[in-house]
Order: structure tokens, then C-alpha cells, then sequence
């Protein structure tokens, strides 16, 4: 058999190793797999019984792969991501070339969506499969060559090239701007706020912006969302004022749909980056999704 020729484990179990080491997450693998989290761990540990080392660790909540399970998980994942991109080929043919992007919904929405004619028009060869989520895990679905992330430019097995940085500013809509025109940045915590509650932590909240712009505050009011660009869709109904990221409102400012609130204005702690699996061969249309990616970015820096 394969496996025993190769001195592998069993395919079942290599399965169950590389979706939970990709996503970090016993839970989320037997999702994947459609098993029960006891199968996943059974196969865990048959798979760590007869390598002889555990390949996870355990430190109270959750799991991180221990240094064995990194070598597994680093030659594992660049084998199979090899294969699929032979794969791919084969069942397409070279007629045309596919990659899939990975981003949040907002960046997607509202920077990246209205910049792809550009590519399109260029590459008309290239089939781009946008992955759209707020949630970093799904960043790591096997599919997904480049990914777009906030943040501070380190994350594992991850090449990463800063695409430009942001600044953030309060933002609402045209009639809530015109009834608080005389608000000054130290009013912010008394008028109704639009709080996002972003999946990843690198986002800075109201919370951060207030604190870093030194302006006192008690408990902040205003109501919440899971999503920025409804936060955005309600700052623009005038219900209240939002943390405008400028890259991604700039266009709703320029065209007075949404109007800047205040003079505060700060640089935002992170920065949008570019990345793709330090362990993969990109195919030819990811590399020359890059290549457009860096050259867009590298206009609106010097803009």
C-alpha cells in the first residue's frame, strides 16, 4: 500500500492531522470532515502512537501544534498544495488560470471590488475566487493562495509585503454631522457610537481610538454590529458616528455620503499587508495577481 511504501501513516489519519493543524482546532476539523470530535481525536492519537511524539500540544484551551507537528504540518500542507495546483491544471487545462483571495468583507467591498476591472482588463486569462470572511481561519482553507490582512505584518508560515498603512478618523452622516456641527473630539463619548465588533483583535475599536486620542470617557454608548460595513450603512442613516478607516471610506467621503466628524485623526496601529504560504509554490495567475496588487498599492502610496 502507498502508505507503507512511503512509511506514512495511514491517509485518514494524515487527513485528520493537516485540517486540524490548518485550522488549529479539533472542533472545527471534524466540521470539515463531518466527524465527531472523538473520531478526530482517535485518529490523533494513533497518528502521534506510532510516530512516537505528539505532534500537538495542549495548553488548557485549545491546541497548538508542538515542533513535530510543525515539520508534519510545513511538508504536508506544500505537498498537497502542490498537488492540488496539478490538479487544477490538469482538470482546466491552460486555457485559463485560477487563484483565490482571501480578505475581509469590508476591504473586499470597499477597496479591492472596485480596483478589479483594472485587473480584469489586463488578465483576462486569470479567473480570480474571492474568499471573503472576517475570520482569519478561513484564511488557512487550502484553496487560498494570497491573502489580504490587517494587522502587524507577522503571522505564521506566512510571507507577508506591506501594501501601504491607514489613518482613522470619526465619520457619520451628513444630517447627524450638521445637528452636532459644533461637537469637538472630546464630545465623541457622549453621542451615540457605532461599535464593530471585528473578529480580530488587530482592529482598533472605539475604545483604542479614544484612549490613544487621550480624551476621557466613561462607560461609551451606542449600539453594536458584527459587520463594519453596516456600521458605515448606519452612520450614513445618521443614527451615529463610526471609526472611519480612510482607505476604505475615502470614496463615501468624497461623495458626501458620509462626511468627517471632528478633527481628530490618527494613524491606525496596523497595516494592510499582502501574504501567501510560506511553503507554496504560488501558480502563475496568483503571481501575477501579486504583481498587480503591488503596483496598485505602490500608486496609492505615492498618490
Amino acid at each position: 500500500m502507498l502508505h507503507r511504501y512511503y512509511e506514512l501513516p495511514s491517509p485518514t489519519a494524515l487527513e485528520v492531522f493537516e485540517a486540524s493543524a490548518r485550522h488549529l482546532s479539533f472542533k472545527l476539523a471534524a466540521s470539515e470532515l463531518n466527524v465527531t470530535s472523538g473520531e478526530i481525536s482517535r485518529q490523533i492519537k494513533a497518528i502521534e502512537d506510532e510516530l512516537g511524539v505528539p505532534l500537538f500540544v495542549r495548553p488548557g484551551t485549545g491546541v497548538m501544534l508542538s515542533r513535530a507537528g510543525k515539520d508534519l504540518y510545513s511538508v504536508l500542507a506544500s505537498t498537497l498544495s502542490k498537488a492540488s495546483d496539478v490538479v487544477r491544471t490538469i482538470k482546466r487545462g491552460d486555457r485559463t488560470r485560477n487563484v483565490t483571495i482571501a480578505s475581509t468583507d469590508a476591504f473586499a467591498s470597499m477597496w479591492l471590488m472596485p480596483r478589479m476591472p483594472s485587473f480584469w482588463s489586463q488578465h483576462g486569462d486569470i479567473t480570480v475566487d474571492h474568499l471573503i470572511s472576517d475570520s482569519s481561519r478561513d484564511y488557512r482553507r487550502a484553496e487560498v493562495e494570497l491573502r489580504i490582512r490587517y494587522g502587524f505584518g507577522s503571522w505564521p508560515e506566512e510571507r507577508s509585503e506591506l501594501l501601504f498603512g491607514d489613518v482613522i478618523y470619526p465619520v457619520c452622516g451628513p444630517g447627524f454631522a450638521q445637528e452636532h456641527r459644533d461637537a469637538t473630539a472630546k464630545c465623541l463619548p457622549e453621542l451615540p457610537l457605532l461599535h464593530v465588533e471585528w473578529m480580530e483583535p488587530e482592529w482598533a475599536g472605539w475604545d483604542e481610538v479614544l484612549r490613544r486620542a487621550r480624551i476621557p470617557r466613561g462607560p461609551l454608548r451606542g449600539r453594536r454590529f458584527s459587520k463594519f460595513f453596516v456600521a458605515l450603512q448606519a452612520a450614513q442613516a445618521d443614527q451615529g458616528v463610526a471609526v472611519g478607516w480612510h482607505r476604505l471610506v475615502r470614496t463615501s467621503v468624497e461623495e458626501g455620503k458620509l462626511v468627517r466628524i471632528t478633527d481628530l485623526e490618527l494613524d491606525a496601529p496596523g497595516g494592510y499587508y499582502l501574504t501567501w504560504n510560506d511553503n507554496r509554490t504560488l501558480s502563475p495567475g496568483a503571481e501575477r495577481l501579486r504583481e498587480w496588487l503591488r503596483k496598485i498599492s505602490a500608486e496609492e502610496r505615492n498618490a
